[in-house]
């Protein structure tokens, strides 16, 4: 049994959160990893800005006001850069960011990581290209997002859902392009289909109160849009995401440059539900074009596939197989034991 620590410094939130509130990617991430690290045998504690300590599916929960251990077996900052040099005794230094690299290219993050020299674990291809090969770093390892089991248990349809697709992401990641998209080319096709809008600034805890003026707009220009198909939402937990994604055809999600590694489509590719996106940041890895959806950069060959999809009952069928087939076949669980490998 390894002793394994990880330290994040961004919002509030600690394991008993996804079941009460949404959860963004980076925050599910932690918290599944390190349910995932307790169930390989480990010993796990988490220090974050939790409010208090608490211990949940085995992980110890701390607030990171308090002192870190100097020593582990592996130690995981993640994301913030300030917890680089925590732990300063740790056997094995893991350096864990979500979303491309470049803003890593100035001299205060970069003296740290080359006194540190951490392994950098990068969760998709394409965040891996935005790190120079002359950057330091102990290793650089690519592990992508794993998917929580309850994604990954649903038997074949047999009851094909309805006309309805659904966005699950920040509304500041090209919801306005979708919803025009939506209003001007699918729409008229489609009479009886909706787009249910799940998203807000609820998902992103404090930080997304800051943003909620600029996501406001975009909110308000969904909701007036009812009459083109358009159903606002509220973001939910997980464990409602599994019922809204069994009524559901298909997720559609431009993509966006700066994307984490985008745990809702791979959750709802596991889910067999396909996806329409574009050739955008790292969310085509998520996707096998013309098997489990469609990477389409045209936006009218991407509107023509969102009707496609809502209204030919075969071709969803063979997609919706697709994804059983081919998108459920790496868990948590699979993840945690790369991030193992790096201690043995």
């Amino acid at each position: 049994m390894a002793k394994i620590i990880l330290a994040d410094n961004g919002i509030s939130f600690d394991g008993k959160s996804a079941l009460l509130s949404p959860m963004g990617g980076a925050e599910k991430a932690l918290v599944s990893l390190s349910e995932s690290l307790v169930d390989l045998g480990h010993e796990v504690l988490v220090f974050n800005n939790c409010l208090k300590n608490i211990v949940y599916k085995g992980v110890n929960w701390i607030p990171i006001s308090k002192n870190l251990p100097d020593s582990a077996d592996l130690y995981i900052a993640n994301r913030g850069d300030k917890l680089i040099n925590l732990v300063p005794k740790a056997k094995h230094r893991v350096f864990w960011i979500h979303n491309p690299a470049s803003y890593l290219m100035k001299w205060r993050y970069l003296h740290k990581l080359w006194r540190r020299r951490p392994c950098i674990v990068f969760s998709s291809n394409y965040h891996a290209q935005t790190y120079p090969s002359w950057a330091p770093a102990g290793e650089k390892l690519i592990i992508p997002y794993g998917v929580d089991k309850i994604f990954r248990e649903r038997k074949m349809v047999s009851n094909l859902p309805g006309p309805k697709a659904v966005f699950t992401s920040n509304p500041l990641r090209s919801l306005d392009w979708l919803l025009d998209l939506w209003s001007k080319f699918v729409f008229s096709r489609a009479p009886n289909a909706e787009l249910h809008v799940f998203s807000g600034s609820a998902t992103y805890g404090e930080y997304g109160k800051t943003k909620e003026t600029i996501m406001k707009p975009i909110l308000e220009k969904a909701n007036a849009l009812a009459d083109k198909g358009i159903v606002l939402r509220e973001p939910v937990p997980s464990q409602d995401l599994v019922s809204e994604l069994s009524a559901s055809r298909i997720i559609v999600y431009r993509g966006d440059s700066n994307e984490t590694f985008c745990s809702s489509l791979g959750e709802a590719q596991a889910f067999g539900v396909p996806a329409i996106v574009q050739d955008l940041g790292c969310v085509a890895e998520r996707v096998i074009d013309n098997k489990t959806g469609y990477i389409l950069d045209n936006e009218k060959e991407f509107a023509d596939a969102i009707v496609r999809l809502l209204e030919n009952d075969s071709l969803w069928k063979e997609m919706h197989l697709n994804c059983l087939k081919y998108q459920r076949n790496w868990g948590w669980r699979d993840a945690a034991k790369k991030f193992e490998s790096i201690i043995n």
